[in-house]
Parts: C-alpha cells; structure tokens; sequence
C-alpha cells in the first residue's frame, strides 16, 4: 500500500473551478465550457488584468472548452487600436491564446434592435434630464428613488427619439435611453439604469455609422448570449451587478427556456498589491505627464512595462497561482511577486559576470601582456547548456564593495593580508591598496597563488571567500538601469485619494508627492564581459553576485544597455 507520504497530492480546487465541475456535472449548457476574455481598449493591461486572463484561458484549458477574447469597445472616446495591438501582444506573451476574435462591436446592430424591442415592449424610455437630476433621482440604497417624469412617454416617442440619439441631431448628454425596471428596488442598479448614450466621436472600428452607444451593462451580457459564453468571470464589484446581467439575458431570450442554456456570472476577488497603482486612468496620467517612459517603462505595473523588466511569464502566471481566487478583496504584498520572479529566474536565468562599481585590482606577480581564457557555467541549474569563456589578464575590474582597508573580523572579501578566489580562476593574496589624493581608493594590489586556478590539483585550497571580475582590457562598457517600486506609499491608491481629499488638489499634484525618488538609478560606468554584450533578444540574465538583469529595449551590442529585473534577495525586508 503507498504510505500518504508516498501518494501525489492532487491539487485542491478553487471555488470557481469547484463552481464549474459542478455545472459540468449538472450537464448546464450541455456540459461545454466557453469563456471569454473582455478587456476595454482604452490602455495597456497591467498585473491586474493577468489575474483575469490565466483564469478565464486556464479554466477553458483545464476543462476542454474554448476562451474567446472579446474587446469590450462601447467607448470611441478613450479607445484605441494601438491598445487592442497592445492587448494582444501581451495575451500571447503570457502564454495563452484565444479561439476567437470578438468586439461588442460586432453585435451593436443586434443590441440596438433588443433596444428597439424593449421600448416597443415598455421596458425602455428615453430620458431628457440631466445626469445630475437623473442620480439624484435614484434615491440612496435605504431611500427609494422617484421616477422620471419621461417614464411613461408614449413608445411612439421615444422611438422617434431613439433614433434621432443615432442620426447626429443629438448633443452628448441631451437624453438617454433608460430600462424601465423597479425605482424602489433595493438594488441600486435596478432603479430604470442607462443603457444608451450618445456619443459623438468616431469609432475605431465603426467610424461613423453610430452614435448611440450601448453602455457596459447592457452590452456585456448580451454578447456573452450571443457568442454562447457559459461561465462569465468577472472581479467582485460586479456581484451588485448580477442581477441585471441575469435580467438583461432574460430579456434578450425572446421566450426561449434558457435555464440550461445561459450564461453564468461568477465573481473573484481582483489582484491588489502594496507600492502599486493598478489604475488605468492614473497609469494613463503618469504615461501623458512623463513621470514614466511610456506604458512599458520597467516601473510601470504594465505586462510590458514587467516583460521590459525581464520578468518571464511564467514567474506571472506562477505567482497568481500562488495568491489564487477567493471571494474577498486582500492587498498582496509585492516580495511575494519578486520571490516567484527570483524562483523562475534562479532556474532560467544565464549567469554572466558585471561589475556596476568598479575599481582597478592589479596582480602584480601574473605576466604582463598574457591573456587567458576562464571557463564560467552558463546555468548551475543545467549543466546541459554547457560553458563560455571569459577573458583573464592581469589589470582587472572588481565591485568597489569587495575591497575594505580595515575590515570587521567576519569580513571574507578583499582586505590586505587576506586570500580570495576570483570565480573561476585564481586564488589571490591581497597585499594592500594605493589611493587617490583625497583618499580614495584607486588600485587594489594582489599577488596570485599560480597552482590555484580551478580544476587544477592545486585549486583545492579552501578559501572563505569568493569575488567576480573582469579583465579591463576585455570587458565592455555598459549602461544599467536599476528599477524600483515607483511609489513610496504601501497603498498608493488610499494615499492617492487622501492626499487630493486633504489639498483638494488634482491626481498629478497628488501623485508627485508620492513618488520615490530612487526608483531609477542609472549607473553609466559599468563593465560587462563580452560574452554578454554579445547575446541579444529577451535573454534572462543573472549578474553573478549582484541580482537577476535583461537587456533593454534600447540595447545594442555597441551600446549595452540592462535593465534590472530584481535583486537576489528581498531588499524591502523591514
């Protein structure tokens, strides 16, 4: 018998998937899996959205269904096919992809006959007041609210109204077309909601031909109906909202028994995490003021901003397995993020040698002019990736901080009088140091033991410390960019919010006062080894000793440029 030790542990389900095997097995909608993946393109996805996407896509995987992605683009105004070009790219990059193509732009011809039905059936009027006078009239969630003194406008009217929202004649904010539901209900969203406004700006699929446009609520479930989505995920803000979606694809169903054959809302909790700002109206804000370098700068909480970075997709898609779906709002903490980033890259990452602080170590005793070549493993993870080579000579390059004069007694690094191995090549005696006229340290002076080099009889002899380097007459200059959280407010949103409640000031002035002023460093006098100016494409990189590094968009074998991905420890530890 195998012992419970012994026996692999299935995987426990989360509520959704518990939901789904469920309705599988209840033979709803013939027991089919379809999701949809709705994004607005009124931005680039951020973290958030990745939450979203590894579960609508992974539930199709897991289940045999199909996930469909759907661009939910009912707002000409804020949306944009650079956006839609953008979403794309970043699905793909997270490793998913969509069965089919979709707009809720395809079915405004089908939502505005359901629109015309549904006046011509009393349920939906065309409302002349101000959006002021129409919220004020909704009541609050213990007073119920009053009826419009259009709701019972004759249908003639407000067809004839209708369509002049669409033929140009309207201004923005003139009427609206409202459902006619329950003024008293206690569910704020059923008090007679807007499910038509105008909007008199192009679209970027349809140009011209509407300007009656169907808002979120309406257009959401219809589409789920019509393309046969069978589990609609959706973030929790949208559990008030069920019950309209429930009614609208009642609505929709002309007669038909959907009770098997509907599409089902199901609700998880959104990803929140500290130092970040998940926004897209302040992410958009921070891109047009130029506190950031567009949507994919390395701070951003954008997937290009985090690929730009270097994070893999799988770091992404291992970390929101971890913090899984649950059915209440928790903000994460973004060492969590860095650990399953520094998990992956530890196993992916190509090891190669940097020096960001250098200063000059002399081997006094090693011939002059004689180069040799270092064998370094590419990836202790997977000796099968094999080796390269990196020059040695004897003028080097070493980290600034690997060299202390008068060093504490567990100090293992370079400080005269002790021995160091130089990774992967000699072991070295520190003699001493020469020193600038102000002091500073300007050369290291070492002497090598020649029988120490690695793989050599001799190499045994132990040392407890080990240091990188480079030669100076091999390795490249090179420009890298170490990245930090962008805010200095754990919860930036609340602080947004106080700071501009507290000021009554703008989001910008709000958001200038919360940024860390040390989440750029770019250091201009590094050195790389050849062996890594040379690499090109999204490589993961990891500088032995220093943290886990890529290369820049910018980069060129002429121009190096890194960006640093994370360190090789948690530096936010308090």
């Amino acid at each position: 018998m195998t012992s419970p030790e012994t026996t692999p542990q299935k995987k426990s389900l989360n509520f959704i998937e518990q939901q789904v095997e469920a309705d599988l097995a209840n033979g709803l909608n013939d027991s089919r899996i379809q999701t949809r993946f709705p994004p607005e393109p009124n931005g680039y996805l951020h973290i958030g959205h990745a939450k979203a996407i590894c579960l609508d896509f992974g539930i199709a995987q897991r289940y045999g269904g199909v996930c469909n992605l759907r661009f939910d683009d009912t707002n000409p105004t804020k949306e944009d096919m650079e956006y839609m070009d953008a979403i794309k790219q970043d699905i793909r990059w997270l490793g998913f992809q969509w069965a089919n193509e979709y707009y809720a732009s395809d079915y405004f011809q089908q939502l505005w006959d359901f629109a015309l039905r549904l006046i011509r059936e009393g349920k939906a009027y065309i409302d002349e007041q101000s959006a002021e006078d129409i919220a004020a009239q909704k009541g609050t969630p213990t007073r119920p609210g009053t009826e419009s003194p259009y709701r019972n406008r004759p249908v003639e009217e407000s067809l004839s109204l209708f369509e002049k929202m669409n033929s140009g004649e309207v201004e923005e904010g003139r009427m609206v077309l409202r459902a006619k539901i329950d003024m008293a209900s206690p569910n704020m969203h059923f008090r007679d909601p807007i499910i038509y406004r105008v909007v008199n700006h192009p679209h970027p699929r349809t140009g011209t031909t509407w300007k009656a446009y169907p808002m979120y609520d309406f257009a959401h479930g219809q589409s789920d109906f019509f393309e046969g989505v069978t589990h609609s995920l959706c973030t929790l803000e949208f559990v008030p909202h069920r019950p309209l979606y429930d009614l609208f694809v009642d609505w929709v169903k002309e007669g038909k028994d959907l009770n098997d054959h509907r599409p089902r809302q199901y609700e998880f909790n959104k990803l929140n995490l500290n130092y970040v700002l998940l926004s897209k109206r302040n992410l958009l804000t921070m891109v047009k003021e130029g506190i950031v370098d567009g949507w994919d700068d390395p701070r951003m909480p954008t997937l290009c901003g985090f690929r730009r970075r270097g994070y893999s997709p799988e770091s992404i898609r291992k970390f929101v397995d971890k913090i899984g779906y649950t059915t209440f709002d928790a903000l994460n903490d973004f060492a969590l993020l860095e650990s399953a980033v520094r998990e992956d890259l530890n196993d992916r990452a190509q090891r190669v040698s940097a020096v960001l602080h250098p200063v000059k170590l002399t081997i006094t005793n090693y011939p002059e002019g004689q180069v040799e070549e270092m064998e370094a493993i590419n990836n202790p993870e997977h000796p099968e990736q094999g080796t390269h080579t990196i020059p040695f000579s004897r003028d080097l390059y070493v980290e600034r901080d690997d060299f202390m004069e008068d060093a504490p007694k567990k100090y293992f690094r370079l400080t005269p009088g002790q021995d160091v191995r130089l990774k992967n090549a000699y072991i070295v005696h520190c003699d001493g140091c020469r020193k600038d006229n102000d002091g500073n340290v300007v050369e290291i002076l070492c002497t090598y033991d020649p029988v120490s080099k690695s793989g050599m009889p001799g190499a045994g002899r132990k040392v407890k410390g080990t240091i990188h380097w480079l030669s100076q007459e091999h390795c490249v200059k090179a420009e890298v960019r170490l990245y930090d959280r962008i805010w200095k407010e754990e919860n930036p949103r609340d602080a947004l919010a106080a700071i501009r409640e507290e000021q009554q000031c703008d989001a910008l002035t709000a958001m200038k006062q919360m940024l860390n002023p040390h989440s750029l460093e770019t250091l201009t006098d590094c050195y790389v080894e050849p062996y890594a100016a040379t690499l090109q494409g999204e490589h993961y990189l990891q500088f032995q000793r220093i943290g886990y590094f890529t290369y820049d968009t910018s980069h060129t074998a002429e121009r190096p440029v890194f960006n640093r991905t994370v360190g090789l420890r948690d530096s936010w530890k308090k």
